[in-house]
C-alpha cells in the first residue's frame, strides 16, 4: 500500500516537471508506467488527476493574465464600457491556436494515444524534438512578444501543438520551437505555449473525466489520485516559475541533450 502511494507521488512529481519542461510528460509517463507496472483499475483516471494538477498550477501562476482576459470578455457585454482591445487580441490568439488540437484531439486523440503509446515511438520522437530544438536555437533570431504575432502565426503554433498528441513530442517543446520560428522571444514563446495549453488540458481532462466511473474506483486508488494531483500541482507551479526565468538567459540545448540521453536509458 505504502509503495503505491510512493509511486503516485513520484508520477505526480514527474508530471509536474515534464509537463512544462520541453522533454515530454506523456513520454516519461509511458516509460515510467512500463517500469513501475502499477496495476490500477483505471490508468486513465490517474492520468486525468495528474493533468488537472498541472492545469491548476497554470491557472494560479497565470491568474493575473486570466483575470484580465475574463474582465475583457465581460466588458464586451457592458454598455458604454471601453473594452481592452489588447487583451481581446491575446484571447483570440489563444482561441485560434487552440482549434487545431481541439479538433484533432476530439476526433483522433484516443486512436493516436493507443497506437503511438509505445517506448520505441517515444524514443524516436524525443530525438526528433531534440533536433528541432537545436535548429531553432541555431537559426531562429527571436525578438518579438507573442501579443503581436497575428492570427496566422498563432494558428501555425496551434498546428504544431497537434503533434504533441504523439507521446514523446512534448507540447511545450514543439510549441516553443514553433513560436521561436515565427520570431518570438524564447520566453515569450514559452508563455504563449503555457497559455495555449490551458484549454487543451482542460478539454482533454473533461472529455476523459466523464468516461470514468469514479464511484467504482477503490478508496485506495482515490487516495493515490489525490496524491498525484497535489504533487503535480505543487511541482508544476514552481517549474513554470523557474523555467520562464531560465529561458531569459539560457537556450533549449540542455533540454535537447537531455531528450537524447533519456532515449538511451
Amino acid at each position: 500500500m505504502f509503495i503505491l502511494y510512493l509511486y503516485s507521488l513520484l508520477l505526480g512529481i514527474v508530471q509536474g516537471i515534464t509537463e512544462f519542461l520541453p522533454v515530454s510528460s506523456s513520454g516519461h509517463l509511458v516509460v515510467l508506467h512500463d517500469i513501475l507496472k502499477m496495476n490500477l483499475s483505471s490508468n486513465l483516471a490517474f492520468d486525468v488527476s495528474l493533468h488537472f494538477g498541472t492545469l491548476l498550477a497554470l491557472l494560479i501562476y497565470f491568474r493575473v493574465e486570466i483575470l484580465k482576459y475574463l474582465a475583457a470578455i465581460i466588458e464586451i457585454f457592458i454598455p458604454k464600457r471601453v473594452v481592452n482591445k489588447a487583451d481581446l487580441s491575446d484571447i483570440m490568439l489563444i482561441v485560434y491556436a487552440s482549434i487545431p488540437a481541439a479538433i484533432v484531439g476530439a476526433v483522433f486523440g484516443e486512436a493516436i494515444g493507443n497506437y503511438f503509446r509505445r517506448s520505441l515511438v517515444v524514443a524516436v520522437t524525443l530525438i526528433i524534438g531534440a533536433i528541432l530544438m537545436f535548429l531553432a536555437e541555431k537559426y531562429c533570431r527571436s525578438d518579438h512578444d507573442f501579443t503581436g504575432m497575428g492570427i496566422l502565426k498563432a494558428v501555425y503554433v496551434g498546428l504544431a501543438q497537434v503533434l504533441a498528441l504523439i507521446p514523446g513530442v512534448s507540447r511545450s517543446g514543439i510549441t516553443i520551437v514553433a513560436g521561436m520560428s515565427v520570431k518570438l522571444k524564447r520566453v515569450e514563446a514559452a508563455k504563449f505555449s503555457f497559455l495555449l495549453s490551458m484549454p487543451v488540458i482542460f478539454g482533454a481532462g473533461i472529455f476523459n473525466f466523464f468516461d470514468i466511473d469514479w464511484a467504482l474506483l477503490p478508496p485506495t486508488e482515490l487516495v493515490m489520485f489525490a496524491l498525484g494531483f497535489i504533487s503535480s500541482f505543487v511541482v508544476g507551479f514552481f517549474v513554470i516559475k523557474y523555467f520562464l526565468k531560465f529561458l531569459n538567459n539560457h537556450s533549449l540545448n540542455s533540454f535537447a541533450w537531455y531528450r537524447i540521453g533519456f532515449t538511451s536509458r
